[in-house]
């Protein structure tokens, strides 16, 4: 009973397109193995067309009929290549569509414990969070005086303090300094003393000297020295010095 009643195995597309181009195959076998026929005819007809016309006219006849059953056998495989065609894009659409479902079931499973409320509130979380982390650091990094009370009032009155004494200073150290005024000639009280003390040093250096009378007798001779700078010559070097240097 089971062999009358089994279900005949489904077929496959693979199995099925398998098939319609084994057929395909065979068509197109078939119809060379006509067109072979059909050149052998058109010859023999044209070889007695003049001779023998009753083997012309006869393969005339099979020319016709070989000529139809080429044209019904092209129809033929044209139709089974067309349904080749319409079975591989319908495969195609059904893989397409297999994975496609497997796509969605996958986003099924991913968004199964997974709605828009959650991410609403892990959102939230990752800001607060962020906040937090925020704030820790501002107040690790933010300086302190552990045990020190600090007054910016405070700070600032003996911050004008200092300033005040500062200034008090100067204006002591001001009021202290002497203060040079310009000559009439325009010429500063320092720079005419020291003028006046280098005419006074020239004046006593052209003084006439009196010189002791020359010897009589026969004095040896010294060893011959350096003439030694008088004192006012020092002066007036010295003088000269700070010139240069008050200029």
């Amino acid at each position: 009973m089971n062999l009358f009643f089994n279900k005949k195995p489904k077929t496959t597309p693979k199995d099925a397109i398998i098939l319609l181009r084994e057929n395909v195959s065979m068509l197109e076998k078939r119809e060379t193995h006509l067109k072979a026929k059909y050149e052998t005819e058109e010859k023999n007809a044209r070889a007695n067309v003049t001779r023998n016309k009753r083997a012309a006219v006869l393969s005339l006849k099979r020319m016709r009929m070989l000529r139809e059953e080429m044209e019904r056998l092209g129809g033929s495989r044209m139709s089974l290549e067309a349904q080749v065609m319409a079975i591989e894009g319908a495969n195609v659409n059904l893989e397409t569509m297999k994975a496609m479902k497997k796509g969605t079931e996958a986003m099924k499973g991913i968004h199964k414990d997974l709605d828009i409320d959650k991410v609403d509130q892990t959102m939230d979380d990752i800001r607060d969070q962020m906040d937090l982390a925020n704030e820790v650091s501002e107040a690790i990094s933010r300086p302190e005086m552990f045990g020190v009370d600090l007054d910016d009032d405070e700070l600032n009155a003996e911050l004008e303090e200092l300033e005040q004494e500062e200034l008090d200073k100067q204006l002591l150290r001001a009021e202290k300094a002497p203060i040079a005024l310009p000559s009439a000639s325009g010429v500063s009280a320092q720079e005419a003393n020291l003028s006046a003390h280098q005419h006074h040093l020239m004046q006593a250096n052209r003084t006439p000297v009196s010189l002791p009378n020359a010897p009589t007798t026969a004095v040896s001779q010294a060893p011959q020295q350096q003439p030694a700078a008088t004192e006012s010559e020092d002066e007036l070097e010295e003088l000269s010095k700070q010139m240069r240097i008050a200029s």
